[in-house]
């Protein structure tokens, strides 16, 4: 049996696997496998904007398409600049609030650096 490694958070010693990630339940804290990169696993992945500009976590971006909300009536119109935005991993990959409208997940093929 091999054994499984300390949480680099907590350092608890009763960690387990879950697919392919090692979670901690004590603090709740998730790490992939091969590494202790900790919550940075995510910025391996390249994400850019629909012309081609490098996108990271906290930069502002502008919509430049009207998008249609799921379920309602409501439409992120074009020209709607978004802060601090997150970046994470899926087809979805921005996660940010926009005012008025709430929080959203947005494809990087809509938006444009600013």
């Amino acid at each position: 049996m091999t054994a499984l490694p300390g949480c680099p958070t907590c350092g608890s010693e009763y960690t387990y696997e879950d697919g392919d990630l090692y979670i901690c339940p004590e603090c709740a804290h998730e790490w992939p496998k091969g590494g202790d990169k900790g919550e940075d696993a995510d910025s391996g992945a390249v994400v850019r904007d629909a012309f081609g500009s490098l996108l990271s976590d906290g930069d502002s971006v502008t919509v430049i398409k009207d998008l249609k909300i799921k379920g309602t009536s409501s439409v992120v119109k074009v020209g709607t600049k978004v802060r601090n935005i997150r970046i994470v991993a899926g087809d979805h990959d921005i996660d940010c609030k926009i005012d008025g409208i709430g929080p959203m997940q947005l494809k990087s093929g809509f938006v444009k650096k600013v």
